[in-house]
Order: C-alpha cells, then structure tokens, then sequence
C-alpha cells in the first residue's frame, strides 16, 4: 500500500540567516515562522499525513527547508550534497531517520552538488534543475542512482529561481504548473499549465485532488479550483522571504514499504 509520511524539520532560532540568492534580503520573524511551520505540519496532519520529525539542527539556518536534503524515488533515498557547503551539515540527520524507516540509502559524492528541490518527479520521469545549487555531475550521479530503477532523467535549464521546484511542480495528471516569467523551457514538458502568480507554481499532492498551496496565490487557488481540484492553502510568507515554498518544508515519502 502507499505509504502517507512527510519528513519535518523545526525551522531554526537563526532562521533569518538563511542564504538568500534572487529576492532581496528583508526580515524573518522566528516567532511567527515557528507559528506557520506548526500551522503547516496541523495541515500536513489534518490532511491524513503521519509526520515524522528529523532532529533539529539549530546551527543550520536552511534546515526547515528538508526537502533539499534528499530526493527519494519508490523505497531509494539519494542523500544529496547541498550546493551550498553551510547546508552540508543538514544531512546527517535526515540519513539516520530515513534508514531507521528502512529506506535503502545512497548518497552524492563529490564533486556532484544535488539540492532536493531541483528534483521534480513526474510518474517515473525525474525534471532536474541544472543551476546555481545543482551541477553536471549532480545530474549525472541522480542518473545512476535511479535509472536502474527505471526512473526516466531529464535535466532542464534553472537561471532565474533557487531550484527548479520554485518554478514548477505538478498536477496529479502530470500537467507541469508554472509562472512564465520564471521558467526557462516550458516546451521541454508535455503539458504545461501557467499560473498568474509565482507561488501559484508550487503545490503538494495530498491526495484526492487536495493540493497543499500557498495562501499568496489566490488567483491560481481559483484557477485549479476551477479545473476540479481543492486548494488548501497555508500561509507560508516568512518562509517565501528565503525564497522557500510548500514543497520544501517537507518530504513526502509515498512509497515506503508499510
């Protein structure tokens, strides 16, 4: 059966030093970011997810951001190398939780860089992000690690976001969601859907046509709504200040042996 666990991470007292790199730096209030994460696991949970919470790791700003640390694909956990060396640390924990769920357990090596967040999984197709987080030989090594599983690798162009999930991620049908003005290639999906605002592009499958959305993209809330799905949204914006979204703040682990 399909497994309904999400990896967390408490965001960190030092959330506001989080690394920045295409929005202006503005103020992180922690009281209020702890507020929304509490807010956004209650959803996670409230939606039928069970919630399993990797040890904090208060020296690591980025750390709420847990999807970077891992891509996962069917019972395999790919144990990335964050682009960024500070977020290197950040890893450790998230091994030692997902061994002790039985994943079997693979890394990135030097001079690979992965950040989970680039990786879009499709079906058994995996969008990867090459850009600033993510390079050649990240891509290379994902390729490995899962097209002997038979995942389909495709790398796509990343300039003007973080990671490739901060400007697409997808439907339950596969139709890629994306903001135009921050999306290299749309051509490079077979469906691709604009949405009118840049958090619009970012949705987590909670299953039964639920999409987990952020409470900044009313518009495109209305739009999918529209198309049959039901939004439910959570208001994540001291976490959208470091450029983080709601894939990010959680990993869902959907095929786990259970």
């Amino acid at each position: 059966m399909p497994s309904r666990k999400a990896l967390i991470r408490q965001p960190s007292s030092r959330l506001d030093e989080g690394l920045v790199t295409h929005l202006e730096r503005t103020g992180v209030d922690a009281v209020l970011a702890l507020r929304q994460w509490e807010d956004y696991v209650n959803t996670l949970k409230g939606q039928g997810w069970e919630t399993v919470e990797v040890a904090p790791a208060d020296d690591c700003p980025d750390g709420v951001f847990v999807e970077d640390t891992v891509v996962m694909f069917r019972n395999v956990a790919l144990i990335t190398r964050p682009g960024a060396a500070s977020r290197r640390p950040e890893t450790a924990a998230v091994e030692e939780e997902l061994a002790r769920l039985g994943c079997s357990v693979n890394w990135v090596w030097e001079p690979g860089t992965l950040d989970g967040g680039d990786v879009l999984k499709v079906g058994d197709t995996l969008y990867v992000g090459r850009g600033g987080r993510t390079n050649a030989a990240g891509v290379a090594q994902l390729r490995a690690a899962f097209e002997p599983l038979g995942a389909r690798v495709v790398a796509v162009p990343v300039s003007s976001v973080l990671h490739l999930k901060s400007a697409v991620t997808a439907l339950p049908d596969g139709t890629v969601l994306g903001y135009p003005p921050l999306v290299d290639v749309p051509t490079l999906f077979p469906r691709f859907l604009p949405v009118p605002e840049p958090s619009g592009a970012h949705v987590v499958l909670l299953g039964g046509g639920r999409l987990l959305m952020a409470a900044s993209a009313p518009k495109t809330a209305e739009l999918l709504a529209g198309l049959g799905y039901e939004p439910v949204p959570v208001e994540i914006g001291e976490f959208e200040k470091l450029e983080g979204c709601v894939t990010c703040l959680s990993v869902r682990l959907r095929d786990l042996y259970v």
